[in-house]
């Protein structure tokens, strides 16, 4: 059995001080940039205080933030749980910018400290530096000026409107801040020389393979429409060219196309879109991102315990907060809610490891691009950067894991008087899980999918918004009404909600609203 050099400890007890938090942090570094090989921004490592962290807590975790009452509301909340022992705070708080801010309470341990650090300041420093998510989204060198922006802008706005007319374009902006994203790259804008060559080709391949006989085919049925329903047509379509429709932005749509809108409420609604854009990859990310982040730690905390750099005491402590984060509470268990992100996530990490060095015949069935390659950080760093969870998980979750947390899948369908298994622990049955699970994670079906499809500006100026129904899902009345009033609020006309079903393009229903009315057909 080798016995662990003797070197200095970096701390030995709870207390610390800048030189102890400066000469770990230094330890911590060297582990992941020159053992991990690890690509992070410049780090940022800011001590806060409780207070502060609820602070942070109620600006979603920024550093720079206008104000706005739900903020205040999220302090008071927390603050007082949190006073009465009723939850506790989090370990840290990261911000996705260059340099990367990491917020470490002033009321932690030297050992939670380095536990912070090595989790914050290069787990999720590394993610979002490297997952194409981030890089195609966000802007990590001009995130912290943007939020200067808008705090200052929002300010001014305030003193000039007065606080009730921008509370009311941010209640509305914010109760929309999920569908005012951009979910896939757009086209690029249409080029007037590449259009016109394009017309040209088309007329002379229509002249090329022209034939008379054609034109004394017997008509289809929907040739023989009325020539109103034909104009109708052409004026829809022609609606839908002119704004780009469907638009899946509906922030985007409403700051560039609602009639109404004053130039300083497009401005408000532009950087909350802005921020909401901003987000929206840790949404998506949230199993891999923690997953790393605890990977990381996990590694670098046990490589500084192997050199001699912290003691046992220090590591069993760290061992009892490691444990508490990716505790997976069984089904039965109250505290049960689903899948820890974290539990997932770094089970998930030290499967594809193990994979890596020491695999089974079962991993080089059905992983042979990894199994048994000895680069377990390498394969792990190209997944966090080229994978989002559903992909993640559809690509890595292996038999053994999923036997591991005792995964099946059951049928629940509302039409059937019996709950249905189905898939067990069989190939078939691993492959149908797994594409459960991923399927879950996948924000197009846990999010409803809202689009701007019409707009009549020259008319009535009605709005129709189609929401997209999936698997039969409705969606809740209460909400929908909520959601279509603060649509209407900012639109100042009247506005449609079209349910349309997924599979046969039918409008199952449609709610609508007028500034004075909600009315539902």
């Amino acid at each position: 059995m080798s016995k662990r050099p003797e070197h200095k400890l970096l701390f030995d007890g709870a207390d610390w001080d800048f030189n102890t938090l400066k000469a770990t942090y230094d330890a911590i570094e060297d582990i992941a940039i020159n053992e991990m090989h690890l690509d992070v921004y410049t780090n940022q490592i800011e001590v806060i205080t409780s207070e502060q962290m609820l602070d942070a807590y109620s600006s979603i975790g920024m550093p720079l933030m206008y104000h706005h009452w739900s903020f205040g509301k999220r302090f008071v909340r927390d603050d007082v749980m949190y006073r009465k022992g009723y939850q506790g705070l989090a370990y840290e708080i990261v911000i996705n910018s260059n340099p990367c801010i990491s917020y470490v309470m002033e009321e932690n341990t030297i050992g939670m400290q380095a536990l912070v650090m090595a989790h914050a300041a290069f787990g999720h420093n590394h993610f979002f530096k490297n997952n194409y998510l981030f890089k195609q989204w966000t802007d990590a060198d001009g995130i912290l000026d943007y939020l200067q922006f808008a705090k200052r802008y929002i300010a001014k706005c305030e003193d000039r409107f007065g606080f009730d007319a921008v509370e009311r374009i941010l209640d509305a902006a914010h109760a929309l801040m999920d569908h005012g994203v951009n979910r896939y790259s757009h086209p690029e804008k249409p080029n007037l020389a590449v259009e016109l060559e394009r017309e040209r080709e088309r007329a002379k391949y229509e002249d090329e393979t022209y034939n008379d006989l054609w034109r004394t085919l017997p008509q289809a049925e929907e040739d023989n429409e009325t020539q109103d329903e034909q104009i109708r047509r052409q004026r829809m379509e022609q609606r839908r060219a002119q704004f780009g429709l469907p638009e899946e932005n509906l922030l985007y749509f409403l700051e560039k196309n609602a009639p109404g809108l004053q130039s300083w409420e497009r401005e408000i609604l532009r950087i909350v879109r802005n921020i909401g854009q901003y987000f929206y990859p840790q949404k998506q990310t949230k199993v891999m991102n923690e997953g790393c982040a605890c990977y990381v730690h996990y590694h670098i905390m046990n490589r500084l315990y192997d050199k001699g750099l912290i003691s046992e005491g220090a590591i069993m402590e760290f061992i009892d907060s490691h444990s508490k984060v990716v505790f997976q509470p069984e089904f039965d268990d109250q505290r049960y809610s689903g899948f820890n992100p974290y539990a997932l996530g770094f089970a998930m990490m030290q499967d594809i490891h193990r994979i890596c060095v020491a695999p089974t015949e079962e991993d080089r069935k059905w992983f042979p691009d990894i199994a048994g390659n000895n680069a377990p950080i390498p394969t792990l760093c190209d997944a966090w950067a080229h994978y989002r969870d559903e992909s993640f998980i559809l690509q890595f979750l292996s038999p053994k894991l999923m036997r591991d947390m005792k995964m099946f899948m059951i049928n629940d369908h509302a039409s059937a008087p019996h709950l249905e298994v189905g898939a067990i622990h069989d190939d078939n049955g691993y492959r149908n899980v797994r594409r459960a699970l991923a399927r879950m994670h996948d924000l197009s079906v846990r999010e409803p999918d809202l689009q701007v499809v019409d707009v009549d500006l020259r008319g009535n100026r009605q709005l129709y918004i189609a929401h997209t129904q999936h698997d039969g899902i409705r969606l809740d009345k209460s909400e929908a009404e909520l959601t279509l009033g603060y649509i209407g609020q900012l639109w100042g006309y009247g506005v449609t909600l079209q349910a349309i079903d997924n599979d046969s393009g039918e409008i199952l229903h449609e709610t609508h609203y007028t500034p004075s009315d909600l009315t539902s057909s």
